[in-house]
Formats: structure tokens, C-alpha cells, sequence
């Protein structure tokens, strides 16, 4: 299936590239989320007629994510859980947590932005943890998690 991709996408392409993709990903991803039009003709001049819209939308976009960048990379985050005598978390410690958390100090982050890529963490430490804001806007949060008394 050749779609006209809307937006920058990791690992397929940027804003105004054709592209092919298998039909299920396009029809039932890229163009619900409004990421992709089909590549009709139609929907060519319709994109070539609005492209120097869409590029503003997406340094907006970029700029906005990039200030957000410097506020979360300026946050250290501390979380306090139950732990045994060997430093393992009675439970674990998950996207939400942190995002809640990040979410406390004043930034809004979801949780889907939060990348924890060997899984949820389970030990008591000190973590950096990867946050994806954009395209290509990925920041690190440091998070400590201790032991409560």
C-alpha cells in the first residue's frame, strides 16, 4: 500500500515521503491516527497544496518538545517502595510510576512517552530512564528508587 506519510515516523520515514507499507499497518494505523494518507492523486496535489503547512506543524511540534526536554532532563525523580533485605522490590516499579511522578513535579508526561526497554524495574538503585517526546526529541529522567523505612 503507498501512503503519503503526514509526520515524521521512526524507522519508515519523514513528512511528504511516499512510502509502502503492508495494507493492515496503513489502513489500520497510519490513516486512523492521521499519520498517512493513501496516495491517490488526489490526495498528492492535496498534500503539495498544504506542505508548507504541515512543516510548520511539525517544527511547532519539535520546538515544543525540545523546551520539554529541558525540563525533564532538570528533574530528579525519587520514588519509595518496599524492598527486602537483598534490595529486591516487594512489586516493581513501572511507566506509570514514573511518569506519575514526573507528572508531580510539574511536567505533564504520559506513559507512553516513558521507554523502559529491559522492563519494569525491580531492584533499588539509580536508574536513567529513557523518555521519547517526539520524532527525534528523546530525553533521560534520573530516577532513584530507595527502600521505605
Amino acid at each position: 500500500m503507498e501512503i503519503i506519510l503526514l509526520e515524521n515516523i521512526a524507522n519508515l520515514g519523514d513528512l511528504g515521503e511516499q512510502v509502502t507499507v503492508k495494507a493492515g499497518f496503513g489502513r489500520n494505523f497510519l490513516i486512523p491516527q492521521k499519520k498517512a494518507v493513501p496516495a491517490t492523486r488526489d490526495n498528492i496535489a492535496d498534500f503539495e497544496s498544504r506542505r508548507a503547512e504541515l512543516e510548520a506543524i511539525v517544527r511547532d511540534q519539535q520546538t515544543k518538545a525540545i523546551a520539554r526536554k529541558a525540563e525533564i532532563e532538570s528533574l530528579s525523580i525519587t520514588l519509595t517502595v518496599k524492598a527486602g533485605e537483598e534490595g529486591k522490590l516487594f512489586g516493581s516499579v513501572t511507566v506509570r510510576d514514573i511518569a506519575d511522578a514526573v507528572t508531580d513535579k510539574g511536567v505533564v508526561l504520559e506513559n507512553s512517552e516513558v521507554r523502559l526497554p529491559e522492563g519494569p524495574i525491580r531492584e533499588i538503585g539509580e536508574y536513567e530512564v529513557d523518555v521519547h517526546l517526539g520524532s527525534d526529541v528523546d530525553a533521560i529522567v534520573k530516577v532513584s528508587v530507595i527502600a521505605e523505612e
